[in-house]
């Protein structure tokens, strides 16, 4: 299963979008396609912060978030957010408490995390970062 970070959704609302993550989303079956509701709360935020938010949301509600299903932050994950919060800000590594939270979402729910993030999601451990985008020159 794989948990789409934000910037992979908005990729898929670009213009242009990358060609290599629009096959994979393609190919990959719709019932192995996730985010998180901090996927989904960053989408919404950007989408009110522009001119046309309602116009917005609704081409976002309907090319992107109707082929992925939501995971929530649960209990369990919200400590598990805690432990690496903790652990990284004493490897003095820390990153956003959003990144953390889709972290660990992805951990308890055994998905691996794709991003153009990779910096900061490979610093949690045991997290699977697959690699999704085409090195551009």
């Amino acid at each position: 299963m794989y948990l789409l970070d934000t910037n992979v959704l908005s990729e898929l609302m670009r213009k242009q979008p990358d060609p290599e993550v629009v096959d994979r989303v393609r190919k990959t079956p719709a019932d192995h396609l996730w985010t998180s509701v901090v996927t989904l709360a960053e989408l919404r935020s950007g989408a009110c912060l522009r001119d046309d938010t309602g116009l917005f949301w609704k081409m976002i509600v309907e090319r992107v978030l109707s082929r992925v299903r939501v995971l929530n932050l649960d209990e369990r994950s919200a400590v598990v957010a805690g432990d690496i919060l903790a652990r990284l800000k004493k490897q003095g590594q820390p990153i956003g408490l959003a990144d953390v939270m889709i972290g660990a979402i992805a951990l308890v729910n055994g998905c691996a995390v794709v991003t153009r993030n990779r910096p900061h999601f490979d610093r949690i451990p045991g997290l699977h970062v697959p690699d999704w985008f085409v090195r551009r020159q």
